[in-house]
């Protein structure tokens, strides 16, 4: 029986929402608010702006979407709209949670008629400037590819009515905050549009944000008894280095979880995971900064389908992604910053589901679950780490970091291996058995392998035989004489 304890008793049917959303709402099946929801639609469809704090996974998104249409819907449009002018702007801080809101977007606007448009950066660049230009109502994207078109004059933002601010606090983090003030300054005056923030945590930098570029907003806080979701359960252990990888499969196996997120804090570390995963027999993918978008999209695609039962990631998942039923989430590193800690476990146990968040203390991050546990509010449950608990990887594994030889090939390039000499081949025990057949008289000694022939023959440019080496006394070299010029009389003159 699906938990319906994170909804209450509000349904949006108790909204002035405009007939079109009620359509989008059916198709997405929704009915009651979550808290965010039925606290902040209020203000913000009467046009006040709206600062909102709550847990990841709660709803936020569909609050101010269901905010944006509204307002564009009950409100004419600029009269300094030009041709591509949106009435609309959705800042987010990554890629994914970019494609997230847009597809979200299409689900609960379909029937308002309203056009949408997607910009991010690593694909898809001219694709995306020609779609601008065809006019958009709706602008959704990341701060970069955004002000990359804007500065080309692809739009303008002198009619924008309604802006909202995604995960802002994520946006600080990721050094976008001059980015953000660099839009919000080229946008009609605060008075004069609808200004939405929402994010996971409200911190001094985001208040700052808020009073600065917004019209005194009414701030919202969604507060709980922890910052984790309460059906979340919470374990530990403490792993040497050496005990990390054969406690992750022993813990795969045990759980035997559908969908597995594993987190690392850094590249090389994911990358070494996922070939490892990979060679245990786990569909294992790697999201990382790195990966080219459309690889992400891909993964992401087949992680949310089934097709992928493991992801490991670095932080870039841990935000503004919504898969659905995510069973386990490891932190194979504990991340350095607490609150990376609760957005990484903040992938599962989401609308009121049950999750696993398994961490590892390990020797190099231990120090981190202090700060942890200090901002959550709570200890984790600590697990003590048994022979079943641990399980050896199959044979041929390298646990060491090292890119494995899968192939048996031998390093170095195609260049190295014909600089290479042959090595002489010892013949096995069926070729000794085999009589060697009558070797044919050479007529051409210089185009002779002399290395396979049977009989002696001269070679072609005999090499001078090596003399045997002779200790013989060491001679004393006398310098020469030097010869003394004779002395010659001048007479004298005169």
């Amino acid at each position: 029986m699906e938990d319906t304890s994170y909804l209450t008793e509000t349904r949006f049917t108790d909204f002035s929402l405009e007939p079109q959303l009620f359509a989008g709402l059916n198709d997405a099946g929704f009915e009651y608010c979550t808290k965010i929801q039925a606290e902040a639609l209020p203000p913000a469809l009467a046009g006040k702006d709206v600062a909102g704090q709550a847990q990841t996974g709660t709803g936020k998104t569909a609050a101010f979407l269901l905010a944006i249409f509204n307002h564009l819907l009950t409100h004419p449009q600029s009269t300094a709209a030009g041709e591509v002018s949106p009435r609309a702007v959705v800042l987010a801080p990554t890629r994914e949670l970019a494609i997230q809101i847009h597809r979200d977007a299409q689900t609960l606007g379909k029937a308002t008629e309203l056009k949408l448009n997607l910009v991010y950066g690593g694909t898809g660049y001219h694709e995306q400037r020609e779609s601008l230009a065809g006019g958009v109502d709706v602008l959704i994207g990341t701060p970069g590819r955004l002000i990359d078109y804007y500065k080309q004059q692809v739009f303008d933002l002198k009619a924008v009515q309604v802006v909202v601010l995604d995960e802002a606090d994520r946006m600080f983090d990721l050094g976008f905050i001059k980015d953000i003030r660099f839009i919000l300054r080229r946008m009609p005056p605060p008075k004069e549009r609808l200004n939405l923030l929402f994010s996971a945590t409200l911190s001094h930098r985001v208040h700052e944000l808020g009073y600065e570029h917004m019209n005194d907003p009414e701030e919202i806080k969604i507060d709980s008894e922890t910052v984790v979701a309460d059906h979340l359960l919470e374990e530990v252990y403490y792993p040497a280095n050496s005990e990390k990888l054969p406690l992750l499969l022993g813990l795969m196996r045990q759980t035997d979880g559908e969908r597995v997120l594993v987190f690392a804090n850094m590249r090389v570390t994911c990358d070494r995971l996922g070939r490892f995963l990979k060679q245990q027999g786990y569909s294992a993918g790697v999201l990382s900064g790195d990966v080219p978008q459309k690889k992400r999209e891909q993964l992401l695609k087949g992680f949310t389908e089934g097709k992928c039962r493991v992801l490991v990631a670095t932080d870039v998942a841990a935000r503004g992604l919504h898969i659905p039923s995510v069973s386990h989430v490891f932190n194979y590193d504990l991340p350095q910053d607490a609150e990376d800690y609760v957005h990484r476990i903040g992938r599962t146990a989401r609308a009121g589901a049950s999750g696993h968040a398994i961490s590892f203390a390990c020797e190099d991050h231990a120090f981190s679950l202090m700060d942890i546990e200090q901002y959550i509010g709570h200890p984790l449950t600590r697990q003590e780490i048994s022979e079943g608990t641990l399980e050896a990887p199959l044979p041929g594994a390298q646990t060491d970091g090292r890119k494995p030889n899968v192939r048996g090939e031998r390093k170095g390039t195609s260049k190295d291996k014909q600089r290479r000499p042959e090595r002489s081949v010892r013949p096995t025990k069926e070729a000794a058995s085999v009589k060697p057949a009558e070797p044919k008289p050479v007529l051409d000694t210089a185009a002779t392998d002399t290395s396979e022939s049977l009989t002696p023959t001269a070679p072609a440019n005999p090499a001078p035989e090596k003399t045997p080496v002779v200790s013989q006394p060491v001679q004393t070299i006398q310098p020469p004489r030097q010869r003394l010029r004779p002395k010659v009389e001048i007479p004298a003159v005169g």
